[in-house]
Parts: C-alpha cells; structure tokens; sequence
C-alpha cells in the first residue's frame, strides 16, 4: 500500500487538511462551494443549525443542517488554481486515511455544487438570469497535469473551438468538461444551460479593456458566435471547468451554476443583485 508522505499531502499537528483547515468529521457529504467567503455566512444563514464554523485564508467552511440534510458551505476563492487545492484536500478528506497516509479501500463520493456571479456573452441570457453550466471550458490548462485530463477533455470541441477562435498557441490549450448530467438535470433543470468560460484571469483573459491593449480585442465576438451541436457559450466565470475536470477525475458529482450579473453582450452591470442571488441559494440548497 502506498504510503502519502507529508510533502505530497501536508496534515496540520491537528489533524486538518493544509489549507482548508478540515478534518473528516467537519465536511458533509453535500457541498455548496463559492469563491466569496462572506457568501458562505449569506448561504448558512438558512440552515436550522450549525454545527462547524472556521476560516482560513480565503477558505471559510461552515458545516449545518438544512430541512433535514447535513450540507456543508465552503468558498474556495477565486481562480481555478484555488479549486485544485479545494478540490484535493476534500477529496483527501473522504478518501485518504490521514493517519495512515493511505488511500480508502472503499471509494467515498462527495456532491459539489458551485454557485456564483458571471457575466453574460449572450442575449438569452440577459443581466438577472441563471445558467447551469453543461459544458465547462478551462484556459488554464490545470487538467493536463494529471492523468487522464488529456482523455477527459472533449477533443473535439476543443479542435473546433481553437480554429473558430484562432487560439493564440502561446496559451494553454483549453479543455472542455461535461458536468454531472445527473446532478445537472436536479438543480438546473430550469435554468438557462449551455458552456461556460472559465477564464484564467478578470481583465484580460475576459477580453475587458481598461490601460493595457489586449492580444485579441475580438475574442468575445468570437465566443459569442461560436456554437457547437447547439450550444452555445454562455458566460465567463473563473472555477467551473476546474471543479468539473476534478470531480470527474476524482469520481465525485460537481456541477455550476451562476447569477448573470454583467451584460458582456450589452456592456451592463448590475451590482445589486443580492435578492436574485438569495433566490439561487435556496433554489440549490432545495435540490441539492
């Protein structure tokens, strides 16, 4: 049996994972994850009880009961880098034995729902609407560093999205990554659905202009015509294709799902959307 040395997976004098301060008895089987901290405190504000609350750097975790189901609220910051330490460390959670050092003999699933803010590329999908990521597009390149996210990634797409968008080759290659369809269809059945960016950076890599000239001032009109077997890019965020490479790789369900909250199309924001993000949280916490 492999033995997992403290430089391949650090464990804190307390028994807790490295960065998200965890240890197994604190995380749920349920998981609700956003990148703002503060919004875990909005979104375990519904729970009837709470059992577990700490924070460290920009990963808060609160662990409670809603309606009867044990969930865990947990924000992973922002960027797809952060999502591969979240990622690894719940999954170490379930899956390693942190006192032996040693995989699980029985496989432990976890149900990750990411809830967050994007921006619209679309005109279905306006400024207050919902999107259900059904196909996730990562920039970063944060699958190809483990086996098998080379296979995972849909090849064909990503062939027809670098042509229609004359993808510059010195970044990464993107990948393109199915969310759950089981856990698809329970939260985001009457959601607006189709692919989601998840950019490697806010400004640039989102094609927004403030001092510094950008090396394709066209990409977004390239991102809002292309379509592939019916669908179409929908919104930018910074996690979900991270978060669904993953989980796929991992074994676990994951899915996202955002409140439109910029008009790319239009060129609109709307920062008071606190209500209609409420709205989405419940929604999630119902069905999840």
């Amino acid at each position: 049996m492999r033995k997992i040395s403290p430089d391949q997976l650090p464990i804190n004098a307390d028994g807790s994972v490295f960065h998200l301060h965890l240890r197994p008895e604190q995380l749920a089987d349920k998981v609700v994850m956003m990148g703002d901290p503060e919004r875990v405190g909005t979104v375990a504000a519904y729970f009837d009880s709470i059992e577990f609350d700490r924070q460290s750097r920009e990963f808060r975790t609160i662990t409670g009961s809603y309606k009867g189901k044990r969930i865990t609220a947990l924000s992973h910051g922002i960027g797809c880098d952060n999502l591969d330490i979240v990622m690894n460390e719940l999954d170490a959670l379930v899956n390693i034995d942190l006192q032996a050092r040693e995989v699980k003999p029985d496989f432990h699933p976890l149900t990750l729902v990411r809830i967050g803010t994007s921006g619209g590329l679309q005109p279905f999908a306006p400024i207050g609407s919902y999107v259900a990521s059904e196909i996730s597009m990562g920039m970063d390149g944060l699958l190809y560093f483990y086996e098998g996210g080379d296979a995972l990634s849909n090849a064909d797409l990503t062939e027809t999205f670098v042509n229609h968008t004359n993808w510059n080759v010195f970044l990464a290659t993107p990948y393109f990554v199915h969310s759950d369809k089981e856990l698809l269809t329970r939260i985001g059945f009457d959601m607006i659905k189709g692919i989601t960016i998840s950019a490697s950076g806010f400004y640039g890599p989102q094609g927004r202009h403030v001092r510094l000239g950008l090396e394709s001032p066209e990409q977004n009109e390239l991102l809002e015509s292309f379509e592939y077997q019916g669908l179409k890019i929908c919104n930018y965020e910074m996690e979900s294709a991270a978060l669904a490479g993953l989980a796929h790789l991992m074994g676990h369900q994951a899915m996202t799902a955002c409140l439109i909250i910029a008009g790319r199309y239009s060129g609109q924001m709307n920062t008071d959307y606190k209500a209609l993000f409420e709205d989405l949280i419940t929604a999630v916490l119902d069905r999840i």
